[in-house]
């Protein structure tokens, strides 16, 4: 991976804000590239402009989530924000948008190598086999952020990009677990195991409880499948084992964010 070069203050503009080119209304479904993304919200604002590995390119902030944002992270900024009216973010986000005064335009994180993940943390890595659901995933990177996961790992397609949906249910989590897509997830699997880690599948009909699968010593990859559909045939077989929660009969299946949350407390909880 090639090194980042730290993003340097934008220069003060001469005139007001206001004088800068109207951004276009944000699209939820793009992958960012030329456009970048657009994150709203304070937590995701704040832990963007906390983190050095993030590419900031325009602020736009009400006056009080200025203060807001001031307080949770000292000034000065990498980047110089412009005061807006809300009706002007309003207008730039995705309807239902719940910005509370704060936009930022950023550049995608940088992609990481599975290698360096595994050397920068010793928690378990999550691995999302077409969980597709923006908000699911984001509430599951929360919990991994929560339950000190390595990374977590998707598809290259079959799940959804960084958007600020996504980032505002993760609620800065996006800017702390890597994310790592892959054309092939068996291989990413095959990957997993080859660095040590024990690849265990979360599936209704699993043998054994987590808490049965006498996973202490181990370092583990939890996989979770999508909603309705579960593991596909190809991710299941290769995984290391298959385990389920223990949920009351008159309760088929948790939510998959809500399943990854209790596995995790489960995995970390010694």
């Amino acid at each position: 991976m090639g090194v980042m070069r730290p993003n340097r203050p934008s220069p003060r503009p001469r005139g007001p804000a206001a004088h800068r080119p109207p951004p276009q209304r944000a699209a939820e479904g793009s992958r960012g590239g030329a456009e970048g993304v657009w994150l709203h919200g304070l937590h995701p604002v704040a832990a963007a402009l906390a983190n050095p590995a993030r590419r900031l390119r325009r602020l736009l902030v009400t006056r009080e989530a200025e203060r807001e944002l001031a307080e949770r992270v000292p000034n000065p900024w990498r980047i110089t924000p412009e005061l807006v009216e809300r009706d002007r973010l309003a207008a730039l986000l995705p309807p239902e948008s719940v910005h509370q005064g704060a936009a930022l335009l950023v550049e995608p994180l940088p992609t990481l190598s599975l290698e360096k993940v595994l050397e920068g943390s010793t928690g378990p890595v999550l691995v999302l086999d077409q969980v597709t659901d923006p908000r699911n995933v984001g509430a599951i990177l929360r919990s991994a952020a929560a339950f000190g996961a390595a990374a977590m790992v998707m598809q290259d397609r079959h799940a959804p990009q960084e958007t600020g949906s996504l980032a505002r249910a993760a609620s800065g989590a996006l800017e702390v677990v890597p994310i790592l897509r892959e054309v092939n997830l068996s291989r990413a699997l095959q990957a997993l195991k080859k660095a040590g880690l024990w690849v265990v599948g979360l599936e209704a009909a699993g043998p054994v409880t987590l808490a049965q699968s006498g996973l202490q010593g181990r370092r583990v990859a939890l996989v979770l499948g999508a909603e309705g559909e579960g593991l596909r045939r190809l991710t299941r077989e290769n995984c290391d084992e298959l385990v389920r929660l223990p949920i009351m009969p008159a309760m088929e299946s948790l939510n998959v964010s809500a399943a990854a949350a209790v596995a995790l407390y489960e995995l970390v909880r010694e």
